[in-house]
């Protein structure tokens, strides 16, 4: 059996997505598994160890070229799969495998795609409220739902790679590491106030651990400011890494506190003891699929919104969860 998996743009819908591969590993014995997605999201594929192989689609937020998708599933017609998977909801990312010939063409009823997708199927919101859980459906006959739980998630760590990453930043894994992602790719109702990490950093340098905050170049001068105010308790890696390093640095963290972002799954997916931040964004559609993160939000009657940016302007359901609430609910018994 070989199938292809059309893959989201999104590092946090990227680690949402194992528990169907691993779903269809257990359907399928002898399963040769491609994933086909935005470059990226690469790092992430390259480290399940699920994924036979992952493409890198060429294609930018928002491109048709149709010739260039045609050029691209005639390639893949070569693989001769059997089913094709679509995981975004568009009509562009089902065009692949229609060019490819794939005979089964699986995915949810959207954007004029019934003609594109064979194998179209109706959403059931209410029966399948998380996006993993929507994810693992589609691996599934139609009207099958998903045994719950699903599967856990789980990246590999290459410990040579690993500790040439901290060799390369010079960073010392003497004593306890307290990983803080102050970015989210959606936008600013999601982070968490700059002055609160930096009041998190303190708290957390003053109970002995070393403070790194990781990111990505677009979080460098958040990074900045966290840095400044915390008065020299943290580091700032922000835009000093690749994705696949900064995956170990999260691998090398004995706690991580992050905004809901794509580097909150990814820790979830390491493993690591988590304190996931949420404002703006719900726990009921993406929480961190992991036993080992602790939730905090406040709940206000304004949110979630799930706006980029506060429509009320005053960002209470970030600036009123305080950096002793989150201090306080890093276990360092673990650490």
């Amino acid at each position: 059996m070989q199938i292809l998996v059309v893959g989201p743009s999104w590092i946090g819908d990227t680690v949402l997505a194992q528990p169907l591969f691993k779903l269809l590993h257990e359907r399928h014995a002898g399963l040769a598994l491609d994933v086909l997605a935005p470059p990226w999201t690469l790092p992430l594929l390259e480290r399940m160890p699920e994924v036979r192989r992952a493409i890198a689609s060429p294609f930018q937020h928002g491109d048709l070229k149709l010739g260039l998708r045609r050029a691209l599933g005639r390639e893949l017609s070569r693989e001769r799969y059997e089913q094709a998977i679509v995981l975004p909801n568009t009509f562009k990312s089902a065009l692949v495998p229609l060019f490819a010939g794939i005979p089964r063409r699986t995915g949810y009823i959207g954007e004029l795609r019934q003609w594109v997708l064979n194998d179209a199927r109706r959403l059931d919101a209410a029966g399948l409220p998380q996006l993993v859980q929507r994810y693992a459906a589609l691996g599934l006959p139609r009207g099958e739902a998903p045994t719950l739980p699903l599967s856990s998630l789980g990246l590999r760590v290459n410990e040579s790679a690993r500790r040439a990453t901290l060799e390369r930043l010079g960073l010392d894994r003497g004593m306890p590491v307290a990983v803080l992602c102050p970015g989210a790719e959606y936008g600013p109702a999601k982070r968490w106030p700059a002055n609160h990490f930096a009041a998190l950093a303190r708290g957390l340098a003053a109970r002995g651990c070393a403070v790194w905050l990781v990111g990505s170049q677009k979080d460098r001068d958040t990074g900045a400011e966290i840095a400044r105010a915390a008065d020299g308790a943290c580091r700032n890696l922000c835009g000093d890494t690749s994705l696949g390093e900064a995956i170990d640095l999260i691998a090398s963290g004995t706690a991580v506190v992050s905004n809901d972002s794509g580097l909150m799954h990814v820790a979830a997916a390491l493993g690591r003891p988590l304190v996931a931040l949420y404002g703006s964004s719900s726990p009921a559609y993406t929480p961190p699929h992991t036993a080992r993160a602790t939730i905090l939000k406040l709940d206000l009657p304004c949110s979630p919104c799930f706006e980029r940016v506060c429509p009320l302007g005053h960002f209470n359901c970030m600036v009123q969860l305080t950096p002793d609430r989150v201090l306080a609910s890093v276990d360092f018994d673990r650490i």
